[in-house]
């Protein structure tokens, strides 16, 4: 409906229609990393795609991650859209991926989903859809990762951080920075999700003691 406004709509559909509609895993595992920014999501898959001799992948997917600052002024619905298109592009990329060496992602689904119910939804943690909605529910037609790990940061650590980097902000951080409601929503949403569940990990120590961790993770819940 908005292609004639945004040209840029109708490229990310374009992508999509290319897409195959139920892309199959191949045999290598596929890792997903999701969390607020600055904590330390870039590092941590950085050096876990060195480690494992993986292939590291991004959503929104390269292919459209050009438009985001775009989509992100446009109303809610269109901005959203956006993001949803570019998890099931990402989808046929990580099929393809998979087939080769195992896959490292920076946020996908459950990066969607958590900020659009905590920007859905106002108010407390409480006020969130209770944890069983189906809100929560990994989409039957989307790729499903192998495991999925929540960095999560000390608020006081996270906002130093990003302070740190000085780096300009997207609208939704500044908003985790100025509402502490609204990062505490995004957090509880992604501890909500099921299927796959997300497995968190305090990544407030060291980068070699984080990566540890996660390494320890990924040997544990993924077949090399």
């Amino acid at each position: 409906q908005c292609a004639e406004r945004i040209p840029e709509a109708e490229a990310v559909l374009d992508l999509l229609e290319k897409c195959p509609e139920h892309p199959k895993k191949g045999g290598y595992p596929v890792i997903v990393f999701e969390g607020l920014d600055a904590t330390g999501k870039t590092t941590v898959t950085q050096a876990v795609k060195d480690t494992l001799n993986g292939i590291l992948l991004r959503s929104p997917p390269a292919c459209i991650s050009q438009w985001r600052t775009l989509f992100d002024d446009e109303p809610t619905p269109i901005k959203r859209a956006f993001y949803a298109a570019g998890n099931y592009i990402l989808a046929s990329e990580i099929a393809k991926a998979s087939t080769q060496a195992p896959v490292i992602i920076d946020r996908y689904w459950h990066s969607t989903a958590a900020y659009t119910i905590a920007t859905e939804t106002k108010g407390k943690v409480q006020d969130l859809p209770p944890a069983q909605d189906e809100v929560y529910q990994w989409p039957e037609d989307l790729l499903k990762p192998d495991l999925v790990l929540l960095l999560t940061v000390d608020p006081d650590e996270r906002v130093r951080r990003l302070q740190h980097r000085g780096l300009q902000k997207t609208k939704e951080e500044a908003e985790l920075e100025a509402n502490s409601l609204f990062r505490q929503r995004v957090e509880e949403s992604y501890r909500r999700m099921v299927n796959p569940a997300c497995q968190e990990v305090d990544a407030t120590p060291s980068k070699e003691e984080v990566l540890k961790t996660v390494l320890q993770l990924i040997k544990k819940h993924c077949a090399f």
